[in-house]
């Protein structure tokens, strides 16, 4: 996901921030110390094989003749518009949902379009409920309210074949107008026979000094056989090493049948791995491109996989120019990186601007129940991707609607004229994904009709045709309330996620709507995970419980 998303403020709401944009932050992510070589197995089949995790809403499809062509992605500028037209090239032709002439519709200076690249991200709670259970409050800075409710089952129709299903809904959050919108997307699961394209796969590895503290290299080493025993006899594997230098302990290999002489090979180089020096990022980075270069398959999965704690201090340590060097091995040859953090004390915002350049993401993992939903329960048997550059937009009625507020995203916004420029990036969605956007809308009194038209625009991953898809609400699909047990539970889990990690992020000074506070939370929790039948929303209450006793020791 190569976009640079900066978020601006919006217009001021009824309370807070609220309006069409919140203000843009900058990504912060802790690393947390990973216990036993199983659970970095999981993260690696997580981000390696899983790329490829309603009420009155409606749906339709439509390909587009307009194609961009790829480049760099053009800073995404804030999701509100200004009082000029913006002249971004095609995308400005195109008029969006309610405009007419092209020209966008505006009340008071407001953009009544919120848009932004989709995302399936969840370390974020997987790191606030790892922290919580060691007793601590997580850093505000690394909650992020997007991969808080990503993180849990939503039961979507799911569409056929590549693409998306929308679906939107909601619920009433209390009397002063104020709802609760949810815009669910989903791919199509794997197919169940298995099949799936080869990968090929470049492990970079850091081997530092600071690799060699607990929890770090020797859980490398371990999920790394681990995983290499999943991999299938037409992938393939390839070693790089980094510390003060760099060096390919392992080209390009083909892992051939179970127990053969090439995974014998692999598993020999990883026995070798052991810490030296200091940590030369940039050399891992250059080195382990041009090994994935020179092993590169046609028809193949091509991935970089880099594993560090990303605490750069030898050669080229500036991001800007590391990252330059994977945007060109991206533009050339389509290899994605994904990052794997590890170690407490970990180089979050590098690795994230990474894995952004090279159209990918990071991840790591927090508990055995994880490593085994991931690894055992969700590993699918393919790593194709279902859609390339995927954004929403979401294009509320003026007539409808008097303020609005997307909760999370703030680092993913794209500029609301990019929504139609196939140059700007957006997201790489695999199989089985859903990704959740809940809003906070206010509705004008004695509102009626259509609310809001949410769309999905994404390149076909093999002929990089654009498409959309798109899915309304109205008002009278908004009137349940939300903690009512006629609301669905899973817009009910989502609200649970979404308010518990504002709390934890530090804005309880600006609640979202009818916020509750972290008891209530947990006691709603608790009554989902019956009925739900969850062990997930389980281990949510308890997370939230923990936070609660947290706060109050304060």
């Amino acid at each position: 996901m190569a976009i640079m998303r900066d978020g601006s403020a919006g217009s001021a709401g009824s309370f807070g921030s609220f309006g069409t944009a919140g203000a843009g932050r900058t990504r912060s992510r802790l690393g947390v110390r990973r216990r036993g070589g199983a659970l970095l197995a999981a993260a690696l089949a997580a981000g390696l094989l899983l790329t490829g995790c309603g009420a009155d809403g409606t749906s339709s499809d439509s390909g587009s003749a307009k194609k961009g062509p790829a480049h760099d992605a053009r800073k995404g500028g804030p999701t509100g518009g200004s009082a000029d037209e913006s002249a971004n090239g095609p995308a400005a032709s195109v008029a969006p949902d309610g405009d007419q002439d092209g020209k966008r519709e505006r009340d008071g200076g407001a953009d009544y379009r919120s848009t932004f690249a989709l995302d399936v991200d969840t370390a974020s709670y997987g790191y606030a409920r790892s922290t919580l259970a060691e007793g601590r409050l997580p850093d505000p800075g690394t909650v992020r309210p997007e991969e808080f409710v990503n993180s849990f089952r939503q039961g979507y129709e799911r569409p056929e074949g590549n693409g998306f299903s929308v679906t939107v809904d909601g619920a009433r959050t209390g009397d002063d107008g104020w709802r609760l919108m949810r815009v669910g997307l989903a791919t199509a699961q794997a197919p169940s026979n298995g099949e799936r394209p080869p990968a090929a796969l470049t492990f970079v590895i850091d081997i530092s000094g600071s690799m060699g503290e607990p929890g770090r290299l020797d859980l490398v080493k371990t999920g790394l056989a681990d995983l290499t025993g999943q991999l299938r006899a037409d992938d393939s594997i390839a070693l790089v090493t980094f510390s003060d230098e760099a060096r390919t302990v392992l080209p390009m290999t083909r892992l051939g049948t179970s127990g053969g002489a090439a995974r014998d090979r692999v598993q020999d180089a990883i026995d070798t791995l052991e810490p030296t020096d200091s940590t030369n990022l940039d050399a891992g980075v250059r080195t382990g491109y041009a090994t994935a270069v020179k092993g590169v398959r046609a028809g193949a999965t091509n991935r970089v996989v880099l594993m560090s704690d990303a605490l750069a201090n030898t050669g080229e340590t500036a991001a800007d120019a590391i990252l330059e060097r994977v945007a060109d091995a991206r533009r050339a040859h389509g290899i994605t990186l994904f990052g794997v953090g590890v170690g407490s004390d970990y180089g979050d915002a590098l690795m994230e601007r990474l894995a952004d350049k090279g159209d990918g993401h990071t991840t790591y993992v927090s508990s055995r129940a994880d490593a085994k939903k991931v690894f055992v329960q969700q590993l699918p048997a393919n790593v194709e991707l279902r859609a390339r550059d995927a954004k929403a937009q979401v294009a509320f009625d003026k007539r409808a609607v008097s303020d609005f507020r997307l909760l999370g995203y703030d680092n993913r916004r794209v500029a609301d004229d990019d929504f139609r420029d196939d140059r700007v990036d957006g997201g790489e969605i695999g199989p089985g994904h859903t990704v959740t956007a809940l809003y906070a809308v206010k509705l004008r009194e004695g509102a009626e009709g259509r609310v809001a038209k949410a769309t999905v625009r994404w390149l076909d991953p093999e002929s990089r045709a654009p498409r959309e898809t798109s899915g309304t609400v109205s008002a009278s699909a908004l009137t349940r309330p939300l903690w009512s047990d006629a609301t669905a539970p899973r817009l009910r889990l989502s609200a649970v996620a979404a308010y518990f990690a504002h709390r934890l992020g530090g804005a309880s000074d600006k609640p979202y709507p009818s916020e509750p506070g972290l008891n209530e939370l947990a006691s709603r929790a608790e009554g989902l995970t019956a009925t739900t039948e969850d062990n997930d929303v389980r281990a949510l209450a308890d997370a939230v419980r923990d936070a609660a006793e947290l706060r109050r020791t304060e």
